[in-house]
């Protein structure tokens, strides 16, 4: 049970903490800005796909009944990669966001206005639950004749696909480059920020610049931690 006692104090240290944050937002007028919206989404979708792994993982452990249907599987894997592509996605919107508040304060309100940003979250969504759409389509049709032991705590990529017997090589590379595209969004507009604040940060006054760079501080650990997980979680053995 200890393990069942940890892997639920996380999950709901998660849920409250972003919950929090989400009722903060909403409830303080000040906080309705483009920024505090991409921060809301951000704990939706923290939320969201902890929301898809842990409880499965928790009824397991609870449960002593390690087992999970084909379908449940597929459907597991689908909304992960979904609600990760889509943090990937959102963070890039976020660096672009904060590139046009620090580099064009004067122009931010007419670039980030409300229906800018509603169409920028539109795309960000729409694309980050297509994209996987596809993969998880194709990893579902091949043929699984070996274990059918998952060597993982949920039903993610690589995992899934040392149990089928087909040729994946295809499919991995594919879901590589993509991985890749979709990743290197966050990383690609941070660089230009990080950038512009270093060549402008002369010309601002000290409250803005601390601000400037107390901001683009959060947004490179919300990036770094992010990454950093993702890209344990891949490399583990």
């Amino acid at each position: 049970m200890p393990l069942f006692v940890t892997f639920l104090f996380l999950f709901l240290l998660i849920v409250l903490e972003n919950t929090v944050i989400l009722t903060t937002v909403i409830l303080d007028s000040h906080l309705h800005t483009p920024m505090y919206v991409f921060l809301c989404v951000l704990s939706c979708l923290d939320i969201s796909y902890v929301s898809t792994t842990l409880p499965k993982l928790l009824t397991m452990i609870y449960t002593q009944r390690k087992t999970i249907s084909f379908v449940g599987c597929m459907v597991q894997l689908y909304f992960f990669l979904s609600f990760v592509c889509t943090e990937f996605l959102l963070l890039a919107a976020m660096a672009y966001d904060r590139y046009v508040a620090i580099c064009h304060p004067l122009h931010y309100s007419l670039i980030m206005s409300q229906k800018h940003c509603a169409k920028l979250l539109a795309v960000v969504g729409i694309i980050g639950f297509l994209d996987p759409g596809l993969f998880a389509v194709l990893i579902s049709n091949l043929s699984y004749c070996s274990s059918n032991h998952i060597d993982h705590f949920f039903c993610d990529v690589s995992p899934v696909l040392k149990l089928t017997c087909s040729d994946t090589s295809i499919l991995e590379i594919l879901i590589y480059i993509n991985g890749a595209l979709v990743g290197s969004g966050a990383l690609v507009l941070t660089q230009p920020l990080m950038f512009s604040l270093y060549c402008n940060s002369e010309n601002l006054n000290v409250s803005r610049r601390t601000k400037s760079f107390s901001t683009c501080t959060s947004h490179l650990t919300c990036v770094g931690v992010f990454y950093g997980t993702i890209i344990c979680m891949d490399t583990s053995p």
